[in-house]
Parts: C-alpha cells; sequence; structure tokens
C-alpha cells in the first residue's frame, strides 16, 4: 500500500506562518529573559543566606560547648550561657502548641466540614487570611493588653504562650483547612454510603488522610513562633535571667531575647556568644522542619 503523499502547506497558512514567527520568537526570548531573571534572584537570595550563614558559624561556633547550653548568663562572657533561654523556648512552644493545634485543626474542620456557604462564613475566612498577615508586634500589644494586664497572667510563660498561640493559630487554621480541602470527597460520600454518621467520616476516613498536612502546616507554624523577639519584649520577656522557670507563670526569656541581649552590648566576646546562640537557634528550626518532613513522609506512606 502506498504511503499518502505529504501535505503542502497551503500559501494563505505559509503567509500566517511567516506573519506569526517574529512574534512567537519575541515571546520565547522573553520567556528565557524571565527565567533568568527568576534564576537570578534565586541565586541572589541563596548567595545573602550562605553569606550570614557563614560569617555567624565563623563568629559563633567557637564558643559552641556544652558549658553554654548548661550555664546561666553572666556579665564576664567565659561564664555566661543559654540554659534559662533554651528551657523558656522549649516551655513556651510546649504550651502554645497545645493552645494553638486543638483550636486551629477544630476551626478548620467546622470551616470545612459543618459551616454552611454563607456571608458570615466568607466574612470568616478573610478575617482569618488577614490575621496571617498581620504584623508580631501587633499581637504583642494584645497580649499585652489582654493576658497581662486585663486577665492577669503577668510577665510569665502562660501570657507569652496565649501571645503565640495567637499569632500562630490563622497559620494553623489556613494549612489545616487546605490539608482537610485536599482529601477527595468519593471518601466522605463512601463513608455516608455505609452508613458513617458526618463525625465518624471526619474522625476515621479525612482526618487521617489529612494529618500530614496538617502536622507540616502545624511544625512550621510553630518554628515561626520560636523565631519570634518582638511581641515577647512587649509583653515583658526578661534579658537577663539567672534562673529556669519552674511553673508557667514564672518570668521567662528565649533564646531570641537572649541574642538580642548580647548583640546590644558592646564586647565582642558578647557577640561571638550572640552568634553562638544564633547557631543554636538555627539548630532548632532545622530539627523542627525535619520532624515536619519526617512526619509528613510516615503519614502518607501509612494513609
Amino acid at each position: 500500500m502506498n504511503a499518502p503523499a505529504p501535505r503542502v502547506p497551503h500559501p494563505a497558512e505559509q503567509r500566517d506562518a511567516s506573519r506569526f514567527a517574529p512574534r512567537i520568537q519575541a515571546r520565547a526570548r522573553f520567556g528565557a529573559l524571565f527565567q533568568l531573571v527568576c534564576l537570578l534572584a534565586t541565586l541572589a537570595g541563596l548567595l545573602v543566606l550562605a553569606v550570614l550563614l557563614i560569617d555567624i558559624v565563623r563568629t559563633g561556633a567557637g564558643r559552641l560547648s556544652w558549658d553554654f547550653l548548661n550555664q546561666f548568663p553572666s556579665r564576664m562572657v567565659s561564664r555566661s550561657g543559654l540554659k534559662p533561654a533554651i528551657y523558656g523556648s522549649i516551655f513556651t512552644l510546649v504550651v502554645t502548641a497545645a493552645l494553638a493545634f486543638p483550636l486551629g485543626v477544630g476551626t478548620a474542620i467546622w470551616l470545612e466540614e459543618y459551616a454552611p456557604a454563607s456571608r458570615i462564613k466568607t466574612i470568616l475566612e478573610t478575617n482569618i487570611a488577614n490575621l496571617a498577615g498581620v504584623p508580631s508586634i501587633v499581637y504583642g500589644i494584645l497580649g499585652l493588653a489582654l493576658f497581662v494586664r486585663y486577665l492577669a497572667f503577668g510577665r510569665s510563660i502562660l501570657a507569652a504562650s496565649f501571645t503565640l498561640a495567637l499569632l500562630i493559630l490563622p497559620v494553623v487554621i489556613i494549612a489545616s483547612q487546605e490539608a482537610i480541602k485536599a482529601v477527595p470527597s468519593s471518601i466522605r460520600l463512601g463513608a455516608y454510603a455505609l452508613g458513617s454518621t458526618r463525625w465518624e467520616a471526619v474522625r476515621y476516613h479525612v482526618l487521617p488522610l489529612a494529618l500530614p498536612g496538617i502536622l507540616t502546616g502545624t511544625i512550621l507554624a510553630l518554628s515561626r513562633a520560636i523565631g519570634e523577639a518582638a511581641p515577647l519584649l512587649l509583653i515583658g520577656a526578661l534579658a537577663f535571667l539567672a534562673f529556669t522557670p519552674d511553673s508557667l507563670m514564672d518570668p521567662f526569656t528565649v533564646v531570641p531575647i537572649q541574642i538580642y541581649n548580647w548583640v546590644s552590648k558592646p564586647q565582642a566576646g558578647f557577640h561571638e556568644l550572640a552568634a553562638a546562640a544564633s547557631i543554636v537557634l538555627l539548630a532548632l528550626l532545622l530539627s523542627m522542619n525535619a520532624i515536619a518532613i519526617l512526619l509528613r513522609n510516615r503519614y502518607s506512606r501509612r494513609n
């Protein structure tokens, strides 16, 4: 059987192709230029980050030791340590997670699974999205007025935890909403078809599938909270603390506040301590991000 003859383009098609060829080439050049600009922007950000990390490591690596992690702050550089700040950061972070996680996930479940489509729901979601972009110093002012003074928590770990919980709550809600929304509707319909109630469908089917995204968003939000200094300065975190807190009503300090205190001193030795504390804080942040990745991968494989 003979092969069909190749199609010869019509003269009008050839004229159209020649007319649009310059425009197509210009779009291709613009796309390549835009890709190059994006690559340069990414490399610039990575370069700045690398320079900062190298400077911090070179300045503070020599001060890292077990004594540095297990000593109290002092007026003498050789005797200063980070112990109260580490304890304060851990206590504050644990209480913040205990407050923000159930509230955030519960709100997300209600908005996605129970709240009917209405103007009120739209207003709530819009306000939550706006609250996620509010500067942290505003939450510090709110925490000072509400928790420190009105509720009389004082300048304590509890007041700091409530303030940071308010700070990360919108992020936890949005992350949980997106994770719940990503669960296919066929999962819910299948559960209903088998006789499950709405809560049983959410409890046994939707939440297990959404859990990796919820945990990832929550841990990343907590990573933001552990690095905050401005709201804690407003509610009265101490720059110098010579004891570790024993209860939620005790005064406190955190690693970012201790870094701020050391950087404000003129002696070069305290600047080295601040760099060493920055390395510790970066290690905590990277550890939390690694935990988020591991949890996401683990629950993704299980589901």
